[in-house]
This record gives C-alpha cells, sequence and structure tokens, in this order.
C-alpha cells in the first residue's frame, strides 16, 4: 500500500522559487489593501521586479548546484512530490526566460499604468507572481495533473488581468473571449489527458513513455483520440490556426502590458508544456507504433506551418498596432513550434538551443515594441498605425530603437530574429523538412511589408498634429534594453548558444523515461 508523500523542508528548499513568488503576491496583496489610496501603487509594481528578481535568483542558484553536483558525480536533476515535479536544466532555463520577461514588462509598465486606465493598478502588478509561479511549475512538470495545475494557474490569473481595464467595453469583450476559448482549450487538454491515463493507467510522464513504449499499438484509437485532443487544446491555447481567431480580439482589448505578458510569457509557457508532454508521451509511443508518432510530429508540422501562413497574411491588412502584433504573435508561435516537429535524429540533436534561443529574441523584440506602442498610445490616445506618425521627429531615440526592433520581428541581418529564423531553418533544411523552410522563407518574405508600414510611418509621414511623447525612465531603459538585446543576439549568438549547449542535454534534461 503506497503512503501519502509529504513536502520536506527539502523539496520547500527546491520549490523556493515558486514559494518567493507566491510569499511576494501575498505581501503585496495585504500592502496594497493598508495603503491609502493617495500612494501612487508603483511601489507595489517595483515589489513585484523585487520577487521576480528574488525568485530568480534561487533559480541560478538551484542551476549552480545542479551542475556542481553532476560534476562531483551526481544526479543532475532532482524529482520531488512523487515526482510530480522534475527539477532539470529545461526547466531553469525556461523559467529564467519568463521571470526575465516579467520583470521587463513590469517594469515597463511603471508610470504607463494610469488608475483611470486600469482601476485595479496594485491588483495589476501582484497578480502577475501567481501567473509566473504557475508558468513556472508548467516548465518543471513531469505530472499530467501538476502541469494542469500551472496551466489553470497561469490561466485564471490572466483572465483577471485582461479584464483589469473594467470601464472599457473592448476589455470586457477580450476577457470574456479569453475565459471561453481557455476554458475550451483546458477541456480538450483534459480529456486528452484522461485518455493517456486510461491506456496507460498512470499521470506521471515517466510511466506514460514507459507504458507507450510497450503497447501503444495495442490501443492505437485511443492513444490516437488523445493525442489529437492534446494537439487541439494546445493549439487554442498557442493561437495556432485555425485556432487563433481569439487572439487579436482579447490583445486589442486587455492593457498593453498585460498583452506583452500574454505574447511572451503565457505563450512560452504553453510551448513548454508542448515540448514536455509531446518530447515524453508521443516521442516514445515510436518504439511499437512508428506511424503513430510520425503522425502526431506531421499534425504539429502542419499546425506550425498554417499559424506561419496565417498571422502573416492575416497581419497584412491590420491598421491597428495591437492587432497586428497579435497576428505577428501567431506566426511566430508557428516558428517556435517547428524545433520540435522536426525530425529527432542525430542531425537534429539542437532542436531545443534553436528553439530557446529564438523564444529569447522573440521576447526581447515584442516585449520593447510593446512596450513603445504603449507609451505611443498613451500620448496620441489611440492605437493606430498612425499613432506613430513623424515619431522619428516626435521622439528621435523611441524611433531608432523601434526601428530596430521592428526589423528583429521582420527577421532582417544583425537582429536577434534574424538569427533565430536562420538556426530554425538550417534545422528544417538538415531534416528534409524542405516544405516547412520554404514556408519559413516566404512568410519572413512577406512580413518585411507588415512590419515596414509602421517604419514608414515613423520616417515618412508628418507628426505635426500629433503630442510630444512621454517617455517615463523605466519604459526607455526596458526598451533600450530589448534593442540592445536583440542586436547583441544577432551580432552574438556564440555565447548563449554556447550556454544552452553546455547545460542542456536531452536526454537528462526534457525525456522523463
Amino acid at each position: 500500500m503506497e503512503t501519502v508523500q509529504t513536502l520536506t523542508w527539502s523539496d520547500a528548499w527546491y520549490l523556493a522559487p515558486e514559494l518567493v513568488l507566491v510569499g511576494f503576491a501575498l505581501a503585496l496583496a495585504a500592502l496594497d489593501l493598508l495603503l491609502p489610496d493617495r500612494v501612487n501603487r508603483d511601489w507595489i509594481g517595483a515589489g513585484t521586479v523585487l520577487g521576480l528578481a528574488a525568485a530568480a535568483a534561487f533559480v541560478c542558484w538551484h542551476l549552480y548546484d545542479f551542475h556542481q553536483a553532476a560534476a562531483a558525480g551526481g544526479e543532475g536533476t532532482h524529482s520531488l512530490l512523487n515526482g510530480s515535479l522534475r527539477l532539470d536544466d529545461f526547466g531553469h532555463l525556461l523559467k529564467l526566460s519568463f521571470l526575465g520577461a516579467s520583470a521587463l514588462i513590469v517594469l515597463a509598465s511603471l508610470g504607463t499604468v494610469r488608475p483611470k486606465d486600469v482601476p485595479i493598478k496594485g491588483e495589476f502588478y501582484y497578480l502577475v507572481l501567481p501567473a509566473v509561479a504557475g508558468a513556472m511549475v508548467m516548465a518543471s512538470s513531469a505530472d499530467l495533473m501538476t502541469l494542469f495545475i500551472g496551466l489553470e494557474l497561469l490561466g485564471i490569473a490572466s483572465y483577471v488581468l485582461v479584464g483589469a481595464r473594467k470601464s472599457s467595453g473592448l476589455a470586457s469583450e477580450a476577457a470574456f473571449k479569453y475565459v471561453v476559448t481557455g476554458g475550451t482549450a483546458s477541456a480538450f487538454i483534459l480529456y486528452g489527458m484522461s485518455f493517456l491515463y486510461g491506456v496507460t493507467g498512470s499521470t506521471r510522464l515517466d510511466e506514460i513513455a514507459r507504458g507507450l513504449e510497450r503497447g501503444a499499438g495495442d490501443f492505437r484509437t485511443l492513444v490516437y483520440v488523445a493525442f489529437f485532443l492534446l494537439v487541439a487544446g494546445f493549439a487554442v491555447k498557442l493561437a495556432l490556426a485555425p485556432f487563433h481567431a481569439w487572439a487579436p480580439d482579447v490583445y486589442q482589448g486587455a492593457p498593453t502590458p498585460v498583452t506583452a505578458f500574454l505574447a511572451v510569457v503565457a505563450k512560452g509557457a504553453a510551448l513548454a508544456m508542448v515540448y514536455r508532454v509531446f518530447m515524453n508521451t508521443a516521442y516514445f509511443a515510436a518504439g511499437s507504433d512508428p506511424h503513430l508518432t510520425g503522425d502526431v510530429f506531421l499534425a504539429l508540422a502542419a499546425l506550425a506551418a498554417a499559424a506561419a501562413i496565417a498571422g502573416t497574411v492575416g497581419a497584412l491588412r491590420q491598421q491597428n498596432a495591437k492587432r497586428l502584433l497579435a497576428l505577428s504573435g501567431v506566426a511566430n508561435a508557428g516558428m517556435l513550434l517547428v524545433p520540435l516537429a522536426l525530425d529527432k535524429t542525430d542531425l537534429h540533436a539542437s532542436f531545443f538551443a534553436e528553439f530557446l534561443f529564438y523564444l529569447i529574441a522573440y521576447a526581447l523584440m515584442n516585449i520593447g515594441a510593446f512596450a513603445v506602442l504603449t507609451v505611443v498610445s498613451q500620448s496620441s490616445q489611440k492605437e493606430d498605425l498612425s499613432a506613430f506618425a513623424g515619431l522619428y521627429h516626435r521622439a528621435p531615440r523611441t524611433a531608432v530603437a523601434m526601428t530596430v526592433l521592428l526589423c528583429s520581428l521582420a527577421g532582417l541581418p544583425v537582429t536577434g530574429g534574424f538569427t533565430g529564423k536562420l538556426f530554425i531553418l538550417f534545422g528544417a533544411v538538415r531534416t528534409g523538412a524542405y516544405g516547412l523552410a520554404a514556408i519559413i522563407v516566404a512568410t519572413t518574405a512577406v512580413s518585411y511589408y507588415v512590419y515596414f508600414k509602421i517604419i514608414r510611418q515613423m520616417y515618412m509621414r508628418p507628426g505635426e498634429e500629433e503630442p510630444a511623447v512621454r517617455l517615463p525612465v523605466p519604459a526607455g531603459f526596458v526598451i533600450w534594453l530589448c534593442a540592445a538585446g536583440t542586436v547583441a543576439l544577432g551580432a552574438f549568438p556564440g555565447p548563449l548558444l554556447g550556454l544552452i549547449d553546455r547545460l542542456f542535454e536531452v536526454g537528462t534534461d526534457l525525456l522523463a523515461g
């Protein structure tokens, strides 16, 4: 008879990053209730950044400890809560990405989020913390139920953040659509998980892997249903075509910093879940049914291609900047899914490095672009592309930074976006996925027109009637940090790729089986 495993002090140490975020969220919530209304809630935002930095410090500490232990001949990973959570470099690297991106988003919002636009200003800041904690749980989960708990923790906090502009009809519509689509996606995912549990008798990914490796062919129909339910649910969460129609409406209605969070952190967490689940389930099913594995990864490749095409084509006619960036996110979600969909042979062992490098580049260029959009839209009181008219004459440094970020989104040379897309393209060519490679090249070429629409507004349109742009110091710092970071990744990709290759090993850091 199995005994219930309790949480020990050792487990609490390994859960320190998530516990720190929860602790800061509770402390900031209490502080927000105690402070009088006249006190500026940007102090709550500063506390949120501090909590994210503290959690990142613990993640770095764990990363160092694990590699010291591995160098001494010990284990480089750790499981806790009866194998429900697995601490490895896949999770550590993604956690640092989520924490860094969230800190930049909150920092950029300081001085730009106004109470008249977002009445729940204090809540707006500290609700980011449980959302990030949910994303971190998703990155480290080795059990379907733990994955689902992390997914719902991220989702519930995000639903509230999307509806933060209570006086806006667009925000109410966006929150309603996000709740409905999020609930529908969760239902598909949970239903698919239930079929995997029924076939294998376990919710742990390592046991599911062994069960599928031995006998996926015995329950072929049920396993097919399970995987394609999961594929559909994840496609909705990631806004992959043809399940992407909700994204432009939700991104437009949400406060711009929340839109940036959805575009980067929520999307990255969903991708972490997709990589963790399919590499530990469908990948191992090849041992008993290679056709099933091939069909699942073919479906992922088809979704990636459809998202790249639909996102790019849909953005061509957009005149609202947030809707344009939403459709850009659809295309980039497809790009981030490509490394998983490719053949996992020795020719493509670097798929995680390609994914993480482009995720970091994508985070920098999107957070910077949304930060610029925030300050520009607040000065002109509109979010159309015309708000950027004459920006070079009104705020030349901000226009230059935005140009760099847009060139990275378009995939022009000497930017992180170009280098990341190039590595993914090389991976597709090496594995013989020439169709995907052609779609990457074609959609990248078409996207030049999409992003140059904004550049044309900034440099080639008069802006005399537009007001001056007020740039708070934190937002200016984030904008230039993102612009400099994307140039650094484009010019010197070696250090980051070398670090990922030194830290990450597929068999140790991702495959639980």
